[in-house]
């Protein structure tokens, strides 16, 4: 996930420029890991919806940040049945 939503050089290179304007670095990718399962933990299920993958859950609220300003954002989780929790599959603004 971290070479997914942190590289500036990633094709969609607009998630590590957002995240990283918020004070987020790849090469403290641990604190970054933290961060979207608690707003997946305490944010709202805005959608749900079944495909043949599992069950796909969007979750919006704020994401607490380096900088403390804390944007809203949204990530994206699937539940499956050979996973025992949801796993994140991708977060953005």
């Amino acid at each position: 996930m971290v070479r997914y939503l942190l590289l500036a050089d990633h094709p969609d290179g607009s998630k590590g420029t957002f995240f990283a304007d918020f004070g987020f670095r790849a090469q403290q990718w641990g604190a970054f890991a933290k961060a979207p399962i608690d707003q997946g933990s305490a944010g709202d299920v805005t959608a749900v919806a079944k495909s043949g993958y599992g069950t796909r859950y969007s979750v919006d609220g704020p994401i607490k940040t380096p900088d403390g300003r804390n944007p809203r954002i949204r990530t994206v989780w699937i539940a499956d049945s050979e996973h025992a929790a949801p796993r994140l599959i991708t977060a953005h603004r």
